[in-house]
């Protein structure tokens, strides 16, 4: 130090230790102010504190998994909705198929007791051999009517189709047979030819007229049926179901019911080529 300097005060060599270098004091001069930072509003702390965001890795891979199972979800609602087939169905029409699967349900534990009481009388009969006899040529004529060997009288529907634009296809006619033997239905058949098990239909050449194993029908198609007229009926007059599907097309369906109805076509008997009885 120079011997001709005078010492400084103090607390103006404690202040130049804390001030920065930009804002010393000069010597001699005045005291400068001390440098203070500008206040932030409320508004401007949270913008710093959430820009620019700091996202970690864990933090960046649980959004994704939650996104891909949101989205999951999403899918799989919408798939279920979309394929609910009585969605937008009435209350009196789910009223009625609730109806129609209990006669099923009726009808299938009625034929479960039928078969319970043969063979109770099978086991109680004094005579078996003649009671075995009697249900023989009772089982005998029940296949006859499923081949389509016997004619069959009884209940049932007659359903007329008139079809003058053409547009009904041979598989329209096949989905009114199967859901007519998923009602219950015992004998069908269609204009002049008797459906059976092996029944096919196929579309006539130039897509003109339908055939049913080989013989070609021509509209309007008439179904004569054979069943519990009131599980047949509403079997076809479900939302989305036959008649619906027909009347699409502008064809027109007529269904009625009756206590006597003749299903007098006939099928010949055929020897099956391969397949032999395996009872001794």
């Amino acid at each position: 130090m120079n011997p001709e300097e005078k010492p400084e005060p103090e607390h103006q060599h404690r202040l130049r230790k804390e001030l920065p270098a930009e804002v010393a004091p000069v010597p001699g001069g005045p005291e400068p102010e001390p440098v203070r930072e500008p206040q932030l509003t409320g508004r401007q702390r949270l913008v710093k504190g959430l820009w620019p965001p700091r996202v970690s890795r864990a933090q960046l891979t649980v959004a994704v998994l939650l996104f891909v199972l949101g989205l999951g979800l999403a899918i799989q609602v919408r798939s279920n909705s979309d394929n609910s087939a009585l969605r937008g169905a009435r209350q009196e029409d789910l009223v009625r198929i609730l109806d129609e699967l209990d006669d099923r349900t009726q009808r299938l534990e009625d034929e479960k007791q039928g078969l319970e009481d043969q063979r109770a009388e099978l086991e109680n009969s004094s005579d078996q051999a003649e009671e075995a006899r009697k249900q023989t040529v009772e089982k005998e004529r029940q296949l006859g009517i499923l081949a389509g060997t016997v004619a069959a009288q009884g209940p049932g529907i007659t359903m007329t189709i008139t079809d003058t634009k053409g547009a009904v296809e041979a598989d329209m006619l096949l989905d009114a047979i199967q859901e007519l033997r998923a009602a219950g239905a015992e004998a069908i058949q269609v204009n002049d030819v008797r459906v059976v098990a092996d029944t096919y239909l196929a579309d006539g050449t130039g897509g003109k007229g339908v055939s049913v194993d080989g013989h070609k029908i021509s509209q309007p198609y008439r179904f004569k049926v054979i069943g519990k007229p009131q599980d047949l009926e509403p079997a076809l007059n479900i939302p989305g179901g036959v008649v619906q599907t027909l009347e699409k097309e502008q064809a027109t369906v007529a269904v009625s019911r009756s206590q006597k109805i003749v299903v007098d076509a006939l099928r010949a008997a055929q020897r099956p080529d391969y397949a032999r009885s395996s009872s001794q």
